[in-house]
């Protein structure tokens, strides 16, 4: 291992090319499996948040998502964890969506998108020490423009929003 951070792992790898089976230094990003959700209201808003993102160091819109905890015991239990800690929602109904590998390139793990239907409000949000955020209802049918206009750009919410689409 090369190092250990709060939310990844570094380690170098030989591994054997399948094509000439010629060894081959890669580095792995070893981080836990995520969870995200899109998240409607009775109403058909899309519960959202505004967060500060490091990387871009850019104010993002998004829908709520994060790490699956060692203590929760599988995807579902962390995507209902999320939305409550996020949004201080929680929702009525579940239904997984689909799963993207988030980086095959240098990352092993998942992500697991979920809807989440019948959310409302029961609480303040609980984020964590570094997270910044600003919950925000949006009509379902905005969600193509945002996306079109480039108010929406992480490619894991992109990738949800896709997936709830072909479930239609």
């Amino acid at each position: 291992m090369l190092g250990a951070f709060k939310v990844f792992s570094v380690r170098r790898e030989m591994l054997r090319s399948p094509r000439t089976n010629l060894p081959h230094p890669f580095y792995v990003l070893d981080c836990p499996d995520w969870v995200n959700m899109v998240a409607l209201t009775d109403r058909n808003e899309v519960v959202l948040v505004r967060q500060f993102r490091a990387g871009t160091r850019s104010v993002t819109l998004e829908i709520p998502g994060g790490g699956v905890e060692a203590h929760d015991g599988s995807a579902l239990v962390a995507a209902r964890r999320e939305l409550r800690e996020e949004t201080g929602h929680v929702a009525r109904s579940w239904r997984r969506l689909g799963v993207v590998q988030p980086n095959p390139a240098i990352q092993p793990n998942r992500c697991t998108t979920y809807l989440a239907r019948g959310c409302r409000p029961v609480g303040d949000l609980i984020p964590d020490a570094g997270e910044d955020l600003a919950v925000e209802l949006v009509p379902l049918a905005r969600i193509p423009d945002l996306i079109r206009r480039g108010r929406i750009t992480h490619s894991l919410v992109i990738a949800a929003f896709h997936f709830l689409s072909l479930a239609r």
